[in-house]
């Protein structure tokens, strides 16, 4: 495999709280699957909400410990999303100039009220309601600022997943026009995270299949940017031993207890691989070791159970 063709994958993680074990699963899977074939892996932190993730709080102190208790190491600088938004703006503008984003002043409330259907991660499919008031000439609401909508065609978007195989979206009916800027002035995801893949030279996106919806999304922002298209492998999410996805806010699997209870990471990384596929049974290992080991084709398709113990 030539240089120009290596692997270059991601870990992305939001700091709003402690790790847990699902997120180190991801985070191994990524680092394997590009570093099993000789690339790399970069770590990017997605502190963009400041009153959430403040830049080097101690959330994201205790996310770069873990990682580094994992063995985890990443290629490059880390790259932080709080500090790009100038970044962020210049490609915003280019598809502002194109006339493809518009201003939304709608409330969270008013969109949660609308009978609209909604789309898989709760957010209500916009109904245009203020594309149409600017087409009539309908001043704004006064006193309010606007989030940016990206407005979007009535198209299908189409990709191959290495795990959830052949997913498509239309993207005007099943997603419509989404924001691109929040009303705070904040980018929002579906913007800023194909900027840093493309300008990262990310071309293998492994992430919880809890986005897989908002691929065709960001494949669009790409298209209209003239990025290309990275693969894409959306994993089952770890779940608890009744079937519920981890979670932060709950403490699901968080490294505060597992480290206490592990000080030693190699039974972690073991049971995780068991849970993986890519070893029969829990063994003490180190990450370096699974790279020989690593194979999409072993990783299960549906939710995988929180290994016993954790």
């Amino acid at each position: 495999m030539s240089q120009k063709n290596l692997p270059v994958g991601r870990f992305a993680p939001t700091p709003s709280g402690r790790l847990h074990l699902g997120n180190l699963m991801c985070a191994m899977l990524a680092w394997l699957s590009a570093k099993s074939r000789g690339g790399k892996c970069v770590l990017r932190i997605e502190d963009l909400d400041a009153a959430r993730c403040p830049f080097m709080g101690e959330n994201t102190k205790y996310l770069l410990d873990d990682l580094a208790w994992m063995g985890l190491t990443f290629d490059g600088e880390v790259l932080w999303q709080s500090q790009r938004t100038a970044v962020y703006e210049g490609y915003f503008e280019k598809m502002r100039e194109a006339g493809l984003i518009y201003p939304c002043y709608c409330s969270r409330a008013e969109l949660h009220a609308a009978s609209a259907p909604h789309l898989s991660d709760g957010v209500p499919l916009y109904d245009r309601k203020c594309l149409l008031r600017a087409e009539r000439g309908e001043a704004p609401p006064p006193g309010r600022k606007p989030a940016m909508r990206l407005r979007v065609p009535d198209r299908d978007i189409a990709f191959c997943d290495l795990l959830q195989g052949e997913y498509t979206e239309n993207l005007e009916r099943e997603c419509s026009d989404f924001v691109v800027r929040r009303s705070d002035g904040v980018y929002a995801y579906q913007l800023a995270v194909v900027v840093d893949d493309a300008l990262s030279g990310v071309n293998e996106v492994v992430r919880g299949n809890d986005l897989l919806s908002s691929t065709p999304r960001q494949m669009y922002i790409q298209e209209l940017l003239g990025f290309s298209h990275p693969a894409y492998a959306h994993i089952p999410l770890l779940t608890d031993g009744e079937g519920r996805r981890l979670s932060k806010r709950e403490g699901d699997g968080c490294m505060e207890r597992v480290r206490e209870v592990y000080p030693d990471p190699a039974p972690v990384i073991g049971a995780l691989a068991a849970a993986l596929g890519l070893i029969p049974s829990p063994e003490s290992m180190t990450v370096a070791q699974l790279l020989p080991l690593f194979d999409w084709e072993k990783i299960p398709r549906d939710a995988i159970a929180l290994p016993q113990g954790f």
